[in-house]
């Protein structure tokens, strides 16, 4: 029980603590304008105009950090700040999700596994909320099979982060790249400010990896341990 709360709140601290980091990278960095005078929708159409790519639209959406890319729809959806926001924060968050853009055109393998997971993820997700409530605390599961089913759906959700790390850190990576080169974000002061957001916000898919992968090991070594006390 002891390691349960441990790291349950081992993991919520560092989610909040990636969570504060990024809010308060782009708090900061959404105050520093870019000097081309581009908005984050305006960036993002120039560069999926130079990549050749039209068939994805560009959407606006209430909230606050909520921008995403829509690979089911080819949307690229930004938050209203972002949309029409001039600041190198909002450049960068815009470049980001052309990036997955440009990877779902380019066939990147680990977007396209992780929008083939998508489904399986969805279902792992409710069970890890709800087994822990109709079986290990309702007695509806036996302890072992609830323990099984928890290792299993941990390891679904791991392995779902794992494939995401190499996705995010691919379209930060591409968001710098055409920035630099386009000119949308000067170099110099501007560059750094727009990649300590964008580094900012990879720390949180770190977290997240790090969160599932601790409760998959902790199911696993309680599965592993429950085999060995049989034989």
């Amino acid at each position: 029980m002891m390691t349960m709360l441990l790291l349950f709140f081992g993991t919520m601290a560092l989610s909040l603590y990636a969570s504060w980091k990024v809010r308060s990278a782009y708090n900061r960095y959404s105050q520093v304008p870019a000097s081309s005078g581009y908005t984050g929708a305006e960036v993002a159409q120039r560069i999926l105009d130079l990549n050749g790519i039209r068939d994805v639209s560009i959407h606006s959406t209430h909230g606050h950090l909520t921008d995403h890319y829509d690979p089911s729809n080819r949307r690229l959806v930004l938050s209203e700040e972002n949309y029409h926001g001039t600041s190198v924060a909002a450049l960068g968050i815009a470049a980001h999700e052309c990036g997955h853009a440009i990877q779902h055109q380019q066939l990147y393998a680990p977007l396209k596994w992780r929008m083939a997971a998508v489904g399986i993820t969805g279902i792992a997700s409710q069970i890890v909320m709800w087994v822990p409530l109709i079986g290990l605390f309702g007695g509806f599961f036996p302890y072992k099979l609830a323990i099984t089913i928890m290792a299993v759906s941990f390891g679904i959700l791991m392995l779902f982060q794992l494939v995401t790390l190499p996705v995010e850190f691919d379209a930060t990576a591409r968001a710098k790249k055409v920035l630099a080169g386009t000119g949308a974000v000067a170099a110099g002061t501007e560059f750094k400010a727009m990649s300590k957001v964008l580094d900012a916000a990879a720390l949180t898919y770190v977290a997240a990896f790090v969160s599932t992968l601790g409760y998959f090991l902790y199911y696993l070594l309680q599965m592993t341990g429950m085999r060995g006390n049989d034989e």
